[in-house]
């Protein structure tokens, strides 16, 4: 079995426990996800994360791709 050390949400104790010892509530794991270049759903993320970015990004690329149609 793999511990991975737990976090409370409101109390901010840290346990091995699936529940808070000190409130009960339900912790959680605080370690990111795995990074992998091949990954398959960054971009779902990116969107759920920083959508004002994303329409940015989106708006840019819009710019240059129209630019390059126009130029000879």
């Amino acid at each position: 079995m793999r511990w991975r050390i737990r976090k409370c949400p409101y109390c901010k104790t840290y346990t091995l426990r699936d529940a808070c010892p000190k409130c009960g509530t339900k912790t959680y794991v605080p370690h990111p996800h795995r990074f992998s270049p091949e990954d398959k759903y960054v971009e779902y993320r990116l969107w759920s994360k920083y959508p004002q970015l994303m329409m940015r990004v989106i708006q840019k690329e819009e710019k240059l791709h129209n630019y390059s149609q126009t130029t000879p």
